[in-house]
């Protein structure tokens, strides 16, 4: 039962993916390719190098969540910085390779000058999936080539099409930490910066204040963005882990966010189970050939 997932960004709550990924294995679900956005390229890239979700978790467990967003000297542009990040991943995917990876991969990022999506599929992993979480303003864009890049969510929150294109004919498996538009989501004032003391030091500032409120502003954006993508580009199935009242940069107990992306992905196993089964087989080769208007239904 082969099937193709597509991770979307939302920060700390993307350690839900983790829950996503370990439930589709103990279902028997064989993961042909993934893609991710933001910190769905984060968790994505560690399970192709091959670590499992236990690995994954229990390696995010014993990061310092306060030193993640550290400043270093070459940092421009940005408010906090992603030195520790880099850190803390570089310990597990060194210098590989997209080619060195188990499975098929890729992550999107923005190129900041042409407005444009990238997709980042070959050369360093780590400097792909340092370009994907780059959140402008807030992180460090990255200098690839002559490219400026951000983080891919800016245009493709959850990379539906990319995972597509990776494993053509597999149902595709899209999670978005993202609430429906119109669903009512409590927002508190921790969520504009997190916890971690140096953000709560900024946060102080009004300019920062303010900038929380832009932030804010953009979330909603992002929230549409991608219900519309997620309209157009059609998955098979849509895990939606309810972790909508978690802030990007807020300090979490990393196993407790992953067992909401356990019971989200319990929830849509009959879904998924259709969509790897004869009647999802059908609606996918219906859609190559342009009949969307034509439904499968179970008799």
């Amino acid at each position: 039962m082969e099937i193709c997932v597509a991770l979307g960004g939302g920060g700390a709550r993307g350690n839900a993916h983790i829950g996503v990924l370990r439930i589709l294995e103990r279902e028997g679900f064989q993961i042909s390719a993934l893609a991710g956005s933001s910190y769905g390229g984060v968790v994505g890239s560690l399970y192709a190098a091959g670590y499992s979700p236990d690995e994954i978790e229990s390696h995010f467990n014993v990061v310092d969540q306060t030193k993640l967003y550290a400043r270093s000297p070459e940092d421009r542009s940005s408010i906090l910085g992603l030195s520790g990040a880099q850190e803390a991943l570089s310990e597990m995917l060194g210098d590989r390779d997209f080619q060195e990876l188990n499975i098929p991969f890729a992550v999107t990022a923005v190129d900041l000058n042409l407005g444009e999506e990238v997709l980042l599929k070959e050369g360093k992993v780590i400097d792909a999936v340092m370009a994907t979480i780059a959140i402008p303003g807030l992180l460090p864009p990255k200098k690839l080539g002559e490219r400026l890049l951000i983080d891919g969510a800016v245009l493709d929150p959850v990379p539906v099409g990319v995972a597509r294109s990776l494993a053509p004919g597999d149902p595709v498996i899209a999670v978005t930490l993202s609430p429906r538009s119109g669903d009512q989501v409590e927002v508190h004032d921790r969520q504009i910066f997190g916890s971690t003391p140096v953000i709560k030091a900024i946060s102080r500032l009004r300019i920062a204040q303010a900038f929380g409120i832009f932030i804010r502003s953009v979330d909603i954006a992002g929230r549409l963005l991608s219900e519309l993508r997620l309209e157009i580009e059609k998955p098979d199935v849509v895990i939606r882990p309810k972790v909508h009242h978690i802030g990007t940069f807020d300090r979490i107990d990393v196993s407790e966010v992953v067992l909401l992306g356990e019971a989200a992905t319990r929830e849509a196993l009959s879904e998924i189970k259709i969509a790897v089964g004869w009647r999802g087989k059908l609606s996918r080769m219906l859609r190559r050939r342009g009949l969307n208007d034509i439904r499968v239904r179970e008799r």
